[in-house]
């Protein structure tokens, strides 16, 4: 049944994306959001899978790879990490990513950005990175990365799709559109680096408060929901040969 009914949802809703070479011609910074234990590592967590999950791991290798990439040309990097004080929750979600946890830290894949001198970490929070970037003085951590760098683009993976990484992105075309983050153009959304998670119907209703929320299903409607908002999806990222 939700086979046939993202199929449905595919043909009613559908999503061309485009393919990015990467050219040292466009500033371009790498956003990764929430690539940490806490909702990429099996059994790390309230929200972490519970088994090992196709989408996610294929969101860190892509993840990883790309990191890689803009680490060795010392291209921009931000990497918001989930994280938060045991005593302050975040409805509608159970207790997550406390800080001072491995649920808090980025994957094992990922942990060597932190002595990476082209990185920005940023903990979070809340779901959206934009507004956890606020700091008590008013500025915001992102927003200074963006202008810093003169970043024309930002391309974004991480998790979840239709939630932190919708949210963020979203977030960010707003301030774009208000003139807040020149000289920033284009937000770009790669499609096979983004992953959210599984809970199937049938899971949902034995959990009180819980909602359903088929992954590909879910994955897709995140997707196309950032398209409409005015971000660029793609479904393949590449460098150019000049770079």
């Amino acid at each position: 049944m939700v086979s046939k009914t993202i199929d449905l949802l595919k043909e009613e809703l559908p999503l061309e994306q485009e393919a990015l070479i990467l050219s040292g011609d466009v500033k371009t910074g790498l956003v990764l959001v929430d690539l940490v234990n806490g909702f990429c590592t099996v059994g790390a967590g309230n929200l972490a899978p519970t088994q090992p999950d196709k989408q996610i791991s294929q969101m860190v290798n892509e993840s990883v790879r790309l990191a890689r990439i803009f680490c060795d040309k010392k291209w921009p990097v931000f990497a918001f990490l989930d994280s938060h004080h045991p005593d302050i929750p975040e409805p509608p979600y159970p207790p997550h990513c406390i800080i001072g946890t491995d649920e808090a830290k980025l994957v094992p894949a990922l942990q060597w950005l932190e002595n990476e001198s082209n990185v920005t970490l940023r903990c979070k929070d809340c779901i959206d990175g934009v507004l956890g970037s606020i700091e008590k003085d008013g500025s915001n951590v992102f927003m200074d990365w963006v202008k810093s760098n003169q970043i024309k683009s930002i391309l974004v993976v991480g998790i979840c799709t239709d939630i932190c990484v919708l949210d963020f992105v979203s977030s960010t075309l707003s301030a774009r559109n208000r003139g807040f983050l020149a000289p920033l153009e284009d937000v770009i959304v790669y499609s096979c680096a983004c992953a959210t998670y599984d809970l199937p119907h049938h899971v949902a209703r034995s959990i009180k408060g819980a909602l359903a929320h088929p992954q590909e299903l879910m994955h897709h409607i995140g997707l196309y929901m950032a398209k409409g908002r005015g971000a660029k999806v793609v479904s393949e990222v590449s460098v150019g040969a000049l770079c």
